[in-house]
Formats: structure tokens, sequence, C-alpha cells
């Protein structure tokens, strides 16, 4: 029998198999734990995951991105972990434990003894602001203005807002320093 309609289909082949007594308690724990896991994958995105727009003024971002405090330590951590910050690809830093650091950008060593934490924000969140030929990346673009990248990156930012305040928490606290002192973690 071919039925003639969808709701036909329902009423015929499946109506019975979910009215037994045994199916119900078997569909009922099926929508109990399909609930609990959309539950658990569609949480909220907090403020350190979603874009919050900034403003750019003088070459600086004088307002911490979200009202968000950075954290040195964990901005320390961040520019040498190769698959966020990547710093070290192109620039070399006082992070000794780390063999290969790259020439193409400027050294950080000091770079707060040069620029102000505001600038050094600018500077993460989107050099292109300063140098639109740079190859450096923006790490906290406007994903909307962003093209040619990858399926599973459009909407997202490289780095979160808190991250980026971590960054710039660290690279503030690189003051001029001897070349044998490290800043420790």
């Amino acid at each position: 029998m071919v039925p003639e309609t969808a709701n036909e289909y329902c009423r015929n082949m499946l109506m019975p198999i979910i009215t037994s007594t045994l199916n119900k308690t078997r569909w009922v724990l099926l929508l109990g734990m399909l609930a609990i896991g959309l539950s658990s994958t569609s949480k909220p995105i907090n403020a350190e995951e979603r874009f919050i727009p900034w403003q750019a003024k003088n070459f600086a971002i004088t307002t911490p991105l979200a009202g968000l405090k950075g954290d040195p330590k964990r901005g320390r951590k961040l520019v040498a972990q190769r698959d966020k910050g990547n710093c070290l690809a192109c620039h070399a830093m006082p992070i000794n434990e780390e063999a290969f650091h790259g020439t193409l950008g400027p050294p950080l060593n000091a770079i707060a003894s040069r620029l102000s934490p505001a600038e050094i924000r600018l500077r993460v969140v989107d050099q292109t602001m300063i140098n639109p030929m740079t190859v450096m990346p923006a790490f906290y673009k406007d994903p909307v203005t962003v093209n040619r990248i990858a399926q599973k990156y459009i909407g997202k930012t490289i780095l979160s807002a808190q991250e980026v305040e971590d960054v710039v928490a660290y690279l503030a606290s690189l003051k001029q320093q001897t070349s044998q002192q490290e800043v420790q973690p």
C-alpha cells in the first residue's frame, strides 16, 4: 500500500509504533536525551565569545573591549600558543623557552616603552587601521566585514575580547629590559 500523503503515512506507519506502551517509554527517553543534548550544546554566547564593537580614535582603542580586564599571565600563554595568537611566528619576544621567534614583524621585547596599552590594543585588534598593507591578521575585526575565509570561521574572530585584553595586558607589561631579563610566567 502506497500512502497518498505524508499525513496518511504518519497515521498508518508511525502512529502504531509511537502508541504502543513500550515504544512510548522509548520515545519519552529519546526526546528527553535529545532535549538534554540540545540544551548543553546550545548555550548562550557570553561577552567573551561574541563580537563587541569597538572604536578607534587617534590610532588607539582607549576603552578595554567589553570593559574586560586583561591578565598578563594568560596573555603570555596566548602569544606563544600556535593555534591562537601565534605572535612568535612573526615577532621576537622575551619568551626564552620557545626556540623559534619570527623576524617578519618588529621585536616586541619593550613594546610598552614605545606604545600605550590603547595603542597596543588597536594593533592587536586590527593592524590595518594603522597600516593597510600589513600582513598581520586582525585578531578582533568585526566578522561581518571579513571575507575570503574558511566556512568554519565565518562569524568568528581569531581571539575573543577577553583574549585580546589578556594579550594587551601582557604586551603592556613589556617595558625596557636588559637582554638577559625575561618576563616570568
